[in-house]
């Protein structure tokens, strides 16, 4: 039989957690290219429990590393042109369940991203242009009624 206080450990642990972020944030070396966007914001939210660092990408079913990814009419694409946007829908649906089963309304993405992108991603057209909208995450988060923010803005300096 669990103790009192185990169960309360259990019960706490669904409302630890305010954010899910990027985890290529969080030092994962989960981008396109194999790399990350370490931001040492990020590592101590993990480290201290107020966040949770999920891919996208690789919940999704892509690799590391892949081809790199644009949003074009609306489908997410590879540079070579084959179409993989299942794969980022369903990434994005499965951040959005596990966020769903902590409790969590509240993310930060990597910016420009097709699938976290905020605000800004690249124009699909490979030109390193960006343009104005959201990744497939972010769209989709935003419509659940998230909280969105980008490191940039959720660790700017308050003067």
């Amino acid at each position: 039989m669990a103790s009192p206080r185990n169960n309360k450990s259990a019960l706490s642990e669904k409302k630890r957690y305010k954010f899910i972020v990027s985890a290529c944030l969080a030092g994962v070396n989960c981008t396109f290219r194999g790399g990350n966007k370490k931001n040492p914001g990020i590592v101590r939210m993990i480290r201290d429990g107020y966040a949770i660092g999920v891919c996208p990408e690789i919940a999704g079913g892509l690799t590391v590393p892949r081809e790199n990814c644009e949003i074009v009419r609306g489908n997410v694409v590879t540079a070579s042109g084959r179409n993989v946007t299942a794969n980022y829908l369903n990434g994005a649906t499965i951040f959005m369940a596990i966020a769903g089963h902590l409790g969590i309304k509240r993310a930060i993405l990597k910016s420009n991203s097709p699938a976290c992108g905020i605000g800004r991603i690249y124009d699909g057209r490979f030109s390193n242009t960006l343009k104005d909208g959201d990744g497939i995450l972010a769209s989709m988060l935003r419509r659940k009624g998230f909280k969105l923010y980008t490191p940039e803005k959720y660790f700017r300096k308050k003067t």
